[in-house]
């Protein structure tokens, strides 16, 4: 099978992907946010205040990223950073006055990338398609863990 073809399966997830990054960047923009950004107050509104070091594995990112993610949202007065009760090396995050009135009046680039992306698509075929890329996606999460022992 020739993987550089144009009409293969990868090639249209990562075509995807990268046009969904843009709908979500240009969309985010205006509020001088980023994608990890929103990420980070969509976890906080919908999850409440929690340890920092919970976002490395949410987010997928390194310790170095998270923390600029993080000064950045405190700078903008968005986050706060408190010491968590009981230790007071490990910070526990939480929206800020300001953030919560933010979230209140963000777009959610989520609904607008499904809804633009998915529009005119059944049911069944949305079904479909996360069902083959939950499974394409498990299948090489798992053959990287066994390729990292």
């Amino acid at each position: 099978m020739d993987h550089l073809a144009n009409n293969t399966a990868g090639l249209w997830a990562k075509r995807y992907y990268l046009a969904s990054r843009e709908l979500m960047e240009a969309t985010l923009r205006p509020y001088d946010l980023g994608s990890t950004q929103w990420y980070v107050l969509w976890l906080l509104t919908h999850q409440g205040p929690r340890p920092q070091r919970d976002f490395l594995a949410l987010l997928q990112v390194e310790k170095p990223t998270l923390s600029e993610i993080v000064s950045a949202l405190v700078r903008k007065e968005l986050v706060e950073q408190k010491a968590a009760s009981g230790d007071q090396r490990q910070r526990l995050l939480a929206l800020t006055d300001s953030g919560k009135r933010l979230w209140e009046i963000l777009p959610n680039p989520l609904d607008l990338i499904v809804t633009t992306g998915f529009a005119g698509v059944s049911e069944s075929d949305l079904a479909t398609v996360v069902r083959v890329l939950k499974g394409a996606t498990e299948r090489l999460n798992q053959m990287t863990g066994e390729m990292k022992k």
